[in-house]
């Protein structure tokens, strides 16, 4: 398989990485350990070969399933607001690409992401560059039922337009702990960070309008 075979990262690779963060801190992203993780990690890994010279844009792009690489922006902007401690427990709602996946690890993060396209969960079975880090465990599920199992958590993250806030995951959550989540049914949604009080309750905060494919309910084992 295509992504079980090792890439190179070449000079150029990294140069280009180089001219997206400073796209990036021009856009506004200030957390050092944010900025140094994407300047670390190649994207173009995360992309078929015939993309590869566009993966340091600051675009999405389809991959499988009929899914999305998010904006570098995007995943820098999530992450920043997570907010990130090392060895934080986080589930990541939608493994993807499992790029945001990995900038989470490379932040020192014990990542839980869980996928519902089994097209996908099996793609990066064989992903050879998710090697690199011992501290993500996958997972084919339901993303609105979480993992109970290895709950509560520090973080969430939420990578797909959430129709409302899942009740299940919210249950998960570590008192003191935060949620990340677009939310909305629209084509446009609004990013929420959701904090969890000592009564239970939400904390909410408000930080613009992002556009993401929508989360859906259940697993899906089309191929």
């Amino acid at each position: 398989m295509l992504q079980s075979i090792p890439r190179e990262d070449t000079f150029l690779h990294k140069g280009l990485r180089a001219k997206l963060v400073d796209e990036l801190v021009k856009l506004g992203i200030k957390d050092a350990a944010v900025i140094a993780a994407i300047q670390k990690i190649p994207r173009h890994f995360f992309l078929e070969p015939g993309f590869e010279r566009y993966a340091y844009e600051n675009r999405a792009f389809t991959i499988l399933a009929n899914q999305t690489i998010s904006h570098p922006y995007t995943v820098a902007f999530q992450t920043e607001l997570l907010a990130i401690k090392k060895f934080d427990k986080v589930l990541e709602v939608g493994t993807g690409s499992a790029y945001q996946t990995c900038v989470l690890a490379e932040l020192g993060a014990q990542v839980f992401s869980i996928e519902r396209q089994k097209e996908l969960y099996d793609y990066a079975n064989h992903f050879f560059y998710l090697k690199k880090y011992g501290t993500i465990k996958r997972f084919y599920g339901d993303g609105f039922a979480g993992l109970p199992t290895y709950g509560p958590f520090d973080k969430i993250i939420i990578t797909a337009g959430a129709p409302k806030i899942p009740e299940q995951l919210v249950a998960q959550l570590k008192i003191g702990g935060i949620m990340i989540i677009p939310l909305g049914e629209n084509e446009q949604q609004q990013m929420l960070r959701l904090t969890k009080l000592e009564d239970g309750s939400l904390q909410e905060e408000h930080f613009g309008s992002f556009s993401f494919v929508p989360m859906l309910e259940g697993k899906n084992d089309k191929r």
